[in-house]
């Protein structure tokens, strides 16, 4: 059997080469997941096209076809689905969007996995083999991480990648944000690694600096602070994704700095208190922001914080407001994005009760464009004030002020400020994209 599997190019990719160049994408986990848990008795070739590193042939020879599919490039993978469904190629689709609406993508393929793949993945191979493919598979309740192979990065090119060293330990979150994909699509129950495997995959890999793109690495306390003691001797630099409240466990703070922690990237959100409790994130408090920064900073970890515009509680000031003050609290590195209301999410579903969607092409939803009515300013006002918010933080005056703090060294920070300040200035031309995300389940982006 000829297996190929597919991630479609989505925002981030509309123009060749993405933001920066496409060295700078770190390899997805994805397909060598997925390649990983073909079971030993199907006989199997695979090949794998990553849209946002090189082109997709017109033609493929495969007997099946599998694609993950997150909502901004759902369009082009029902657009890749029927070119090579024309060609009797059956094809399967998975991934957030799949999970988060299966009744949208099923008319678009030969079968859907809704959900995690681990079990269905293998399920679906055998069934394929026999001639009796179902048009769907779920995830059954109960699935757990454990005895899974490792992932084989050896189905993708490492040196079309920034890194291959790229990890996840966990999947979902405890935490339950109106905006947020993961306790739509895959509940509030984190699901966990075993950490013998990160250590074994890691020391097979000679690891010397990791991503980790778990949606929040200490959601499990107990679990954290096991995997940071477990890395420790390893002696190596990585970078993850965390909620503020590891800021406020100064013994897990100190764990993950120990065990080679030198960023974080963090959804700060809002600098407006009724917005973050509207949203389910009232445990972040911007009265405490500063002292986030600090407490990193003081343990050498580099803070990418992220905020979104557009919330119910936002009105015209909330840009410049924003700007000057991640400025003004030192953040290595702030991202601003239009809050996106992807379907399935409960913000999706409030929006929509109220009336407020007014645009449902997938493709717009990528943290750029405005898909839904705000309350106290306009569309354009809204997509007007995001591109200012970028501007003023990513001015020539205000890199130098925040690189005098950063926590990352001189070279990295000013590499990564001046990447995002040539970004900033071109938002026209680029996503808003949320490129750290990778992890959370199987046959996605």
């Amino acid at each position: 059997m000829k297996i190929a599997l597919i991630s479609p190019k989505g925002p981030l990719y509309r123009r060749r080469g993405g933001i920066f160049k496409q060295s700078l994408r770190y390899m997805p986990l994805t397909f060598p997941t997925l390649a990983a848990l073909i079971p030993d008795d199907v006989a199997a070739d695979v090949v794998c096209y990553d849209e946002g590193v090189e082109d997709i042939p017109t033609r493929i020879d495969a007997n099946l076809i599998g694609m993950t599919v997150i909502t901004g490039c759902a369009p082009r993978a029902y657009e890749l689905s029927r070119r090579y469904r024309g060609q009797g190629i059956p094809v399967v689709l998975g991934g957030p969007h799949v999970t988060l609406v299966p009744e949208d993508a099923q008319p678009h393929c030969d079968s859907i996995v809704v959900g995690y793949a681990e079990e269905e993945w293998p399920r679906l191979l055998r069934d394929f083999q026999r001639g009796q493919m179902k048009p769907r598979y779920d995830q059954a309740p109960g699935l757990e991480l454990t005895n899974n192979p490792l992932p084989n990065r050896n189905v993708l090119p490492r040196w079309k990648y920034l890194t291959p060293h790229v990890f996840e330990a966990t999947r979902s979150c405890i935490h339950g944000c109106e905006f947020c994909v993961a306790p739509s699509a895959w509940g509030r129950k984190q699901l966990k690694k075993p950490v013998s495997d990160i250590v074994v995959d890691m020391r097979q890999m000679k690891t010397r600096k990791a991503i980790f793109v778990d949606l929040n690495l200490i959601s499990d306390r107990a679990y954290a602070l096991e995997l940071f003691a477990a890395i420790k001797p390893l002696k190596i630099q990585w970078y993850g994704l965390s909620t503020t409240l590891i800021c406020k466990d100064i013994e897990l703070l100190d764990a993950a700095a120990a065990s080679g922690c030198r960023g974080l990237l963090m959804g700060l959100e809002s600098i407006n208190t009724s917005n973050l409790r509207g949203m389910g994130k009232g445990f972040n408090k911007p009265d405490d922001y500063m002292q986030v920064v600090d407490r990193l900073h003081q343990r050498g970890i580099a803070l990418q914080a992220c905020f979104v515009f557009g919330l119910d509680g936002d009105t015209v000031e909330i840009f410049e407001e924003t700007a000057n003050f991640a400025v003004e609290a030192g953040i290595d590195l702030p991202r601003f994005a239009i809050a996106t209301p992807f379907p399935g999410t409960r913000l999706y579903r409030r929006l929509e009760s109220e009336g407020r969607i007014i645009d449902r092409d997938w493709s717009h939803y990528d943290g750029q464009h405005v898909v839904y009515q705000p309350s106290n300013m306009s569309a354009s006002e809204l997509q007007q004030g995001t591109v200012k918010a970028w501007e003023i933080c990513y001015s020539l005056k205000n890199v130098a002020k925040r690189l005098r703090s950063s926590a990352a060294p001189w070279y990295i920070a000013a590499l990564t400020n001046w990447g995002y300040r040539h970004y900033a200035y071109r938002l026209d031309k680029y996503y808003t994209c949320d490129w750290f995300y990778d992890g959370g389940g199987i046959l996605q982006e």
